[in-house]
């Protein structure tokens, strides 16, 4: 392996853990600070809380709903060239023909949109005495699998409840995918319950990096974020985890890690075709 090839196989990935308030315009002023501390802290991939230009709740999305291109996605623009790093956009209200979604858009290290990614699956649960919460009550979903290319490695995106379906990461490993990413906003039910557990999940299954973007725990909030926002290795190892408050987590992702997992424990190679499959019935990025 030489020096470049070295180089290469190894980048930082820094998550932003966004304490988000009612006031936009502080929401984005605080991502641009955030983020350009991620970057001089050696950030080449930043990943955003789902929701992090609103506050979460079926009440809130009409109000703070964009286009894209539009306010925060232009800010979003701007830092991602500002810093020359790729940026994950984790969620906001996106409104578009008269429907609302919950979008992630991705922005290359020249500003530009290089993916949209509509939350696929719809965070509808109701355990009763603790949550309800219908997010198909004023959003609908997207219809697309999304992944976007680095210098680094191939990467693929979900939002919050996009990660309970292990199918959706199953073949974003067979896209070639290395790092999986997971804006999301879970509860204090499901947080505490489910969220390491299922990052862990999804990191072993695949053997893959997995990350996720809470925005910080706001107890006055309507709906109160876990937080933890966190980073899982390929063996099932988390790397970095944040407490409930604002902050920046930052991992470095070691690609000959992955492939040296994957040679050790080559499932990838042992699985049984002729018996069964995971297969995409629609095809499409973005």
């Amino acid at each position: 392996m030489n020096a470049v090839t070295r180089v290469m196989s190894k980048f930082r990935l820094a998550v932003v853990q966004l304490q988000v308030s009612s006031d936009k315009a502080n929401n984005l002023s605080k991502v641009r600070r955030l983020v350009k501390e991620a970057a001089g802290q050696g950030g080449k991939v930043v990943l955003l809380p789902e929701c992090f230009n609103s506050p979460y709740g079926t009440s809130f999305f009409s109000k703070y709903a964009e286009k894209i291109p539009g306010e925060t996605t232009q800010m979003l623009s701007e830092v991602a060239k500002e810093n020359k790093l790729h940026l994950v956009g984790g969620s906001i209200p996106e409104e578009d023909g008269g429907k609302l979604y919950n979008t992630c858009a991705v922005f290359g290290p020249e500003g530009e949109l290089i993916l949209k990614h509509r939350k696929i699956h719809l965070f509808d649960i109701d355990v009763p005495g603790k949550i309800r919460f219908q997010e198909s009550e004023t959003l609908s979903p997207g219809n697309s699998l999304s992944t976007f290319d680095t210098p680094f490695c191939r990467v693929g995106v979900g939002i919050c409840y996009d990660m309970r379906f292990a199918e959706l990461a199953q073949l974003y490993n067979r896209k070639g995918c290395q790092l999986l990413v997971y804006p999301g906003a879970f509860n204090m039910t499901t947080g505490p319950a489910h969220w390491e557990l299922l990052q862990r999940a999804r990191a072993l299954d695949n053997q893959t990096y997995v990350a996720t973007a809470s925005p910080a725990r706001d107890e006055a909030a309507s709906y109160v974020a876990w937080g933890h926002s966190t980073v899982v290795n390929p063996w099932g190892e988390v790397i970095a985890k944040a407490g409930h408050e604002e902050s920046i987590i930052y991992a470095d992702i070691d690609l000959q890690y992955l492939a040296d997992v994957r040679q050790q424990i080559p499932i990838s190679s042992q699985r049984r075709d002729d018996l069964y499959a995971v297969t995409a019935v629609q095809q499409g990025s973005g």
